[in-house]
């Protein structure tokens, strides 16, 4: 088969694993920046260009579309759907998948376990906001936000207020959520690839730090989903339509609770944490869909 990674960096370790696993498979590969794509819309002969030369004989592409392109990549993929070729992420998914407060929406319709989180059109009244998640300490995330940047701990009422006025000012979208003080911060990362968990971890936050993200410093192990845990990532991937997902999960006293369903996860963390060959399994995952 003929596989494209769309990817703004060949460098990057998921991309050069999945060219990797590909090539091992016996697959052509090649990877293309989707920003320096040129899409041509056309009756009936939709096509994509790519320095300067027509994009042919595509049977799939492993979307890897940075957030700060995600209008131009679902484009992309879109175009590429539009000529009959398979994708890990259906771009439908990609877009639903970055809209924070969609994802939740859409989570929550179909009884996910969530932490109590609240939204407001820049409200003034700060004190009923902090007051719908249970008080503080809570969470503050910039809508916009990824891996933990714009994600404020306010572990105080006055703290929060302070916080929110700030965001407000700059007309900066925010969601507020209930802290959850019993994970410890800490949060599990499940890996699900066509419908299945292929790898799991847990990530601790550095001493004095409650995000857990790799990027911020914090460490990351294996471990051993429980079946609700497990179900609940799977569902969670599902509802959000997404072949290829990292569902992030806090432990709580109510179960697991989703964060975020990540539609481009890395593969760095969970490999290096799980030891397992999880760009095999993506690619594994096209050679049975296709």
């Amino acid at each position: 088969m003929n596989i494209k990674v769309l990817s703004g960096n060949a460098n990057l370790y998921s991309t050069k694993r999945l060219v990797e696993a590909a090539k091992k498979r016996g697959h052509e590969v090649e990877v293309i920046d989707h920003a320096k794509c040129d899409i041509v819309i056309e009756k009936k002969k939709p096509c994509i260009y790519y320095k300067g030369h027509v994009v042919e004989g595509t049977d799939a592409i492993i979307p890897r579309i940075g957030a700060s392109v995600t209008f131009y990549g679902t484009a992309v993929v879109r175009q590429f759907e539009m000529m009959r070729v398979f994708t890990t992420t259906e771009s439908q998914a990609l877009v639903r998948s970055r809209d924070k407060l969609r994802s939740l929406q859409v989570l929550s319709r179909a009884g996910l376990g969530l932490p109590k989180t609240v939204f407001t059109n820049y409200s003034r009244n700060t004190e009923d906001v902090i007051k719908h998640v249970g008080g503080a300490p809570l969470i503050i995330k910039l809508l916009e936000g990824t891996q933990g940047l714009g994600v404020v701990l306010a572990e105080t009422k006055n703290a929060a207020e302070s916080v929110l006025e700030a965001f407000n000012g700059l007309q900066a979208r925010v969601i507020v959520q209930e802290f959850i003080k019993e994970a410890g911060g800490a949060d599990i990362r499940a890996f699900i690839v066509d419908g299945q968990v292929v790898g799991a971890m847990k990530r601790q936050g550095k001493e004095g730090e409650f995000r857990s993200n790799l990027h911020r410093g914090g460490s990351a192990s294996v471990i051993d989903l429980t079946d609700e845990e497990e179900n609940a990532a799977i569902k969670a991937a599902r509802v959000m339509g997404l072949g290829v997902a990292g569902v992030d999960m806090l432990q709580s006293a109510r179960g697991p609770l989703i964060l975020e369903v990540n539609s481009s996860p890395g593969l760095e963390g969970i490999e290096a944490a799980t030891g397992k060959d999880i760009a095999k399994s993506i690619i594994r995952f096209i050679e049975r869909s296709i």
